[in-house]
């Protein structure tokens, strides 16, 4: 998956063994290399923990930020208001 190669392209860029690395998340090296490969069977917080153990845990914050086709479907079901016509006074005051 393209988010496991990002992850380790971005421990590469760093110089940071995948020994390291895991000892700082708290995680195996197997675990690890799961991330590394994109494996849908780790959990989401590990990942967390990887990118926070590589300096990245403000990446976490822009998942999903820019949801151009979310944001364009919910505009579509925003109801449009109409006015109701004005109401007739009573002149009998």
């Amino acid at each position: 998956m393209v988010m496991g190669e990002n992850i380790k392209l971005a421990r590469l860029r760093r110089n940071l063994g995948t020994e390291l690395v895991a000892e700082r998340a708290g995680i195996s090296r197997g675990t690890l290399w799961s991330v590394e490969k994109g494996s849908p069977s780790v959990a989401i917080g590990i990942y967390a923990q990887v990118l926070l153990a590589i300096g990245l845990e403000q990446d976490l914050v822009s998942i999903a930020r820019y949801d151009e086709l979310g944001r364009k479907l919910q505009d579509a079901r925003l109801p449009i208001r109409k006015r109701s016509p004005p109401r007739k006074r009573d002149e009998t005051y």
